[in-house]
């Protein structure tokens, strides 16, 4: 919380207007865009789209208690500096759930830890790493002349990727130096370069992600019709995805693939950095791209990763290891893929925003739809932080190294209050995702073909989830 004075409205004057939460409420959409910080009302229509986190978390959070929100994604200085200029009232009837207060304590006493500091010595034994990985990956493919040497190279080249996905993720959450803008410029730079996977698409994405994690209409990362549907309510009826902008039907194809998507998941997962790529460009390229921070600069540093990627797979001395460095190097990179979905994909769905009463407030909802993966600490470097993603969710800008410090306090409040915290081990959560999977898969099976049903109503490149 921000312990300063109320200040002034946005008109200059000090007088504060009184509202209800049904009041603001009504201001939900983004021409005409309200939130509450702190039990203060602040009109925020005119920065939307100046907003350096993108307008679609703001869209998604409009009309509604933004407080945990907020205070978990921005510095005390966005309060000082920036807030009270939108400011237009305070409301009279919000009430904060004992589990809530809870939850802030945690985050205050992280606070006074001094756990939200990055330990630059961490991410200098990290970038050790990534460079001996990667001129590993280069010696193997490069300077030796064996195809078993070939292949290995791209095995490290594929790890290399896997694990530099860690930073990247890191970087995207201002998570490294805390300050937006140098973390963007890195990321932007060295790591589309690097990686392959522009900076400006992953934030865009994976934004939008954490405020509505798991909202069937809302969060990207579970909208990858056709081949993907991790529940039947994901079908049962078309819907239209905000960040898509475009109504998501399913035809004859989504309805083949979703009902064998079960036995389709690690295949896919094998290739799945092949859509990233797509993805990247189509966003870049598109009229959205002008979102985008350093637009043409992380065009350019995907061209030199192409470049580079292309230069080592063409100095194989055949073309079949030409193909098998290729395939083999991003096919290593399913781990990563894996890692990310198990985190979600077996938990809780739901439609809209939530965000509406203490069930589904941005605490709770974040465990609904989330779930760790309980490993050991000698493991964690292999898991690059994905492993604690109930803690990342609650407090993203809380550095890697000091997440598992974290859990200890998290789970101790969910002791608490009776909140379920989830947290199987690596396989466990893999079959709970392939079970998850089934069951939607066996729904789908069962949908009948008529009119009033979503499927058979679509092409297959409209419900493709490639434009960012």
């Amino acid at each position: 919380m921000y312990p300063g004075k109320l200040g002034k409205a946005a008109n200059g004057t000090s007088n504060i207007k009184l509202f209800r939460m049904g009041d603001v409420a009504k201001h939900n959409t983004r021409d005409d865009l309200w939130i509450i910080v702190d039990g203060l009302v602040y009109d925020v229509t005119r920065y939307v789209d100046r907003h350096p986190g993108g307008w679609l978390p703001l869209v998604n959070m409009a009309g509604k208690d933004c407080t945990d929100v907020f205070a978990n994604y921005h510095g005390a200085k966005v309060y000082r500096t920036l807030l009270p200029a939108f400011l237009v009232g305070k409301v009279t009837d919000l009430t904060v759930p004992e589990h809530v207060k809870d939850f802030r304590a945690v985050r205050q006493e992280l606070l006074r830890r001094g756990l939200f500091k990055t330990d630059m010595r961490y991410y200098a034994k990290m970038g050790t790493w990534y460079f001996a990985l990667f001129t590993s990956a280069l010696y193997l493919s490069l300077a030796c002349a064996s195809p078993a040497a070939h292949m290995l190279g791209a095995t490290v080249m594929g790890i290399f990727w896997q694990q530099l996905a860690g930073l990247g993720h890191d970087l995207g959450h201002s998570g490294v130096s805390h300050m937006f803008y140098t973390d963007m410029c890195v990321g932007s730079t060295i790591g589309n370069a690097l990686m392959g996977i522009s900076t400006g698409w992953w934030k865009r994405s994976h934004n939008t992600h954490h405020v509505v994690c798991n909202s069937v209409e809302n969060d990207p990362d579970i909208q990858h019709l056709p081949v993907f549907a991790v529940a039947a309510k994901i079908f049962d009826h078309p819907y239209l995805s905000s960040y898509h902008n475009k109504v998501f039907n399913f035809g004859a194809v989504e309805r083949f693939l979703v009902a064998h998507q079960h036995l389709l998941f690690y295949p896919v997962m094998m290739f799945a950095r092949f859509n990233l790529y797509v993805q990247s460009w189509t966003l870049l390229l598109s009229s959205s791209g002008r979102e985008v921070h350093y637009r043409r600069i992380e065009a350019a540093a995907l061209v030199v990763y192409a470049t580079w990627v292309a230069a080592v797979a063409l100095s194989m001395p055949t073309w079949a290891e030409t193909v098998g460095w290729i395939l083999i190097s991003h096919a290593v990179t399913a781990l990563l893929h894996v890692q990310i979905t198990v985190s979600h994909w077996a938990m809780e769905t739901y439609h809209g925003h939530g965000y509406n009463d203490e069930t589904d407030e941005w605490y709770i909802t974040q465990l609904k739809t989330t779930m760790n993966v309980a490993t050991p600490e000698c493991l964690d470097w292999l898991h690059i932080g994905l492993q604690f993603q109930i803690e990342h969710h609650l407090y993203p800008r809380l550095p890697r190294h000091n997440l598992r410090k974290a859990r200890e306090l998290v789970r101790a409040v969910c002791a608490k209050h009776g909140i379920p915290y989830h947290e199987p081990g690596f396989f466990e959560a893999n079959a709970l995702t392939i079970s998850a999977l089934r069951d939607a898969a066996l729904e789908a099976r069962k949908a009948k073909r008529d009119p009033g049903h979503g499927f058979y109503t679509s092409a297959l490149w409209e419900a493709m989830n490639a434009i960012g």
